[in-house]
C-alpha cells in the first residue's frame, strides 16, 4: 500500500501532491487535483477521492454535493514520487460542465469505444434509416447470427491469407460484435474485465 512518506514534496508547491485521475475501465484521463496528507489519508480509508481546494484551502471530497464521486481502484506513484495516479471509476460526470472529462480530448478514449458509444446512442434513439437501428429491430437472433457469418468470412479469409480481405472482415466482426454486446447489455469494459480475471 503506499503511504504518503512514501511521497517526496519538496518540489511540490505548497508541500501538495498532484493527483491524476484516470477512468479505470477507459483509461481516459479525467481530472487533475491536489491532496494534502488529510486528503490522502481519507481518500485511502473511504475509498474514493478527496482533494484539497487550494481555492477554498479545505478537503474537497469529489462527489460531495453532485453525488459524482470517483471510486478508487487503484494507486500508483511516479517514477519521481511527486505525483499520485488514480485510476478510478467514475459515478457521474467529472467535470463541473458535466462533461465526462475536465480535458476536451475526444480521442482519448479510441475509436472502438467510441464506436461502442455511437452504437448505444443508435440503441437509445432507435433512428430511421440506420442499419445499427435495422440489427436491433431484428433483435438477439439476427444480430447473434451476423456475428457467426462474419466470423467465418475473416477466418476463410486468414487461411485465405489475404490480409486486406482479412481486415475488412474483421472490422466488420468487430462491429457486429459491439452491437451483440449492447443487446446484451454487455461492453468492451466488461469483456475487458473478464479477461483481466482470466489472465490473473
Amino acid at each position: 500500500m503506499i503511504r504518503w512518506e512514501d511521497f517526496y514534496l519538496e518540489k511540490c508547491a505548497d508541500g501538495l501532491l498532484p493527483v491524476i485521475v484516470q477512468d479505470a475501465s477507459t483509461l481516459k484521463v479525467l481530472m487533475l487535483g491536489y491532496m494534502n496528507r488529510e486528503a490522502f489519508e481519507k481518500t485511502i480509508s473511504e475509498g474514493h477521492v478527496t482533494f484539497y481546494s487550494r481555492t477554498r484551502s479545505t478537503l474537497w471530497p469529489k462527489g460531495e454535493t453532485s453525488g459524482h464521486y470517483l471510486i478508487v481502484k487503484k494507486m500508483y506513484r511516479d517514477c519521481d514520487s511527486d505525483t499520485l495516479l488514480i485510476m478510478a471509476e467514475p459515478i457521474g460526470p467529472t467535470c463541473h460542465r458535466g462533461t465526462t472529462s475536465c480535458f476536451d480530448t475526444p480521442d482519448s478514449e479510441g475509436f472502438v469505444r467510441q464506436l461502442q458509444s455511437l452504437i448505444r446512442q443508435r440503441h437509445r434513439d432507435m433512428p430511421e434509416g440506420s442499419y445499427t437501428t435495422r440489427l436491433f429491430i431484428k433483435g438477439v437472433k439476427n444480430i447473434a447470427q451476423k456475428v457467426g457469418e462474419e466470423a467465418v468470412e475473416c477466418a476463410l479469409e486468414a487461411v485465405d491469407g489475404k490480409r486486406e480481405r482479412f481486415l475488412y472482415e474483421a472490422s466488420d466482426l468487430v462491429y457486429h460484435l459491439l452491437v451483440l454486446l449492447e443487446q446484451m447489455d454487455c461492453s468492451i469494459e466488461d469483456v475487458e474485465k473478464e479477461l483481466y480475471l482470466r489472465h490473473k
